[in-house]
């Protein structure tokens, strides 16, 4: 097998659809692969997931402006930022460059010229470009497994509603989730291992295939501590620890039996909207030998959920308390699994979050 050449990427953020589209057109003759966004925000995001060697930013954006635009993305990438822009004035072009732009270009441009700047910038590669080639390289490859963890469709039980979603950080980590259908009722898990990159990818790969081989295994804890014996040893070996929430549902009866190791961000929140976090069962799975956990059970009326989040939404928000009402609320007043999940995740939108944020949802239909 050949390796695929390399193809260096460039993003364009701009609000114009005119000039976003010009600017598009140059990046590809010039040899990129070219994403374009026409808001701050969506450029951030887009970065954050996919990376880019050269961003094309307009000042004047309908959310957030450019210079903040530039001060975010200089949090976590070392791509060359070019500022295109029809605010020319000195104080404008300084605060740019201030800010970490490579270069400034006012409009109208030349095309020809905005081509010759960006050969210029290539010209003098930074430093660190290779190693930051590498370990773009590895964000990617460990988001491809982390997405291979999740399943691959939803899962269709009578009364219930489920879904799950995730939103990578640049700095990928460990979440994953995962259900199937189990006895009569389901079985789901939402973990997340310490670390980030690939190593963190394949701890959580390593965790998803252990809690699916005791799925069958009876009572509830013996499983658990039988799957967290088997895990020890590959935890200790890389100095890791897993945090992971683990659960069985039977739907006739609507009583979910479930396993908190050291997350401590699953919620059970009724019809009429109150909620309360669920017990913890121990501490996280590695984090001290030979442990065992806690099986606790809690009953799901109709019209009840079932919400369980990743640390990474604490980057939004000041305490657990606070998370835990916003979330509540939010998933309450959703009408589907799926829209609680989309509508818990937009509460991260914009923000500066510095972990995969993650969250299941298993709805009860009301009677």
């Amino acid at each position: 097998m050949t390796d695929e050449p390399d193809v260096r990427r460039a993003l364009v953020i701009e609000d114009d659809d005119d000039i976003r589209g010009l600017l598009v057109h140059i990046l590809t003759k010039q040899g990129f692969l070219v994403s374009a966004v026409s808001s701050g925000r969506a450029g951030v995001e887009l970065m954050q997931r996919d990376g880019a060697e050269l961003v094309t930013l307009d000042l004047n954006l309908p959310d957030i402006d450019g210079v903040e635009v530039c001060r975010q993305l200089r949090r976590f990438s070392d791509a060359y930022i070019l500022m295109i822009t029809a605010r020319g004035e000195e104080l404008d072009r300084l605060t740019g460059l201030d800010t970490g732009a490579d270069d400034y270009l006012t409009k109208p441009f030349s095309p020809r010229e905005l081509g010759s700047r960006i050969t210029a910038l290539f010209r003098r590669p930074r430093a660190s470009a290779v190693h930051e080639a590498a370990v773009q390289d590895e964000l990617r490859r460990a988001v491809e497994v982390q997405r291979s963890l999740l399943p691959a469709e939803g899962l269709s039980l009578d009364g219930f509603d489920i879904a799950g979603s995730f939103r990578p950080s640049r700095n990928v980590g460990g979440d994953f989730f995962d259900w199937y259908p189990n006895d009569g009722g389901l079985q789901l898990t939402l973990a997340d291992a310490m670390g980030k990159g690939m190593g963190a990818a394949l701890i959580a790969a390593t965790v998803r295939a252990v809690m699916r081989s005791v799925a069958h295994r009876r009572p509830l804890s013996e499983a658990f501590s039988s799957a967290g014996r088997i895990l020890e040893a590959d935890l200790e070996q890389s100095a890791s620890f897993v945090t992971l929430f683990h659960a069985r549902l039977d739907a006739a009866t609507g009583i979910l039996q479930y396993l908190d190791a050291g997350h401590g961000l699953a919620l059970h929140i009724k019809a009429d909207g109150s909620s309360s976090r669920l017990l913890t069962g121990g501490p996280p799975v590695g984090a001290w030998p030979d442990q065992e956990w806690d099986a606790h059970q809690v009953s799901l009326e109709p019209g009840d959920c079932l919400a369980v989040v990743s640390d990474g939404l604490l980057d939004v928000y000041p305490d657990v308390d606070v998370l835990t009402a916003v979330v509540s609320g939010t998933v309450s007043g959703s009408a589907s699994a799926q829209a609680a999940c989309d509508a818990v995740l937009d509460l991260a939108s914009g923000r500066e979050v510095s972990d995969d944020a993650t969250v299941v949802v298993l709805k009860r239909a009301r009677a």
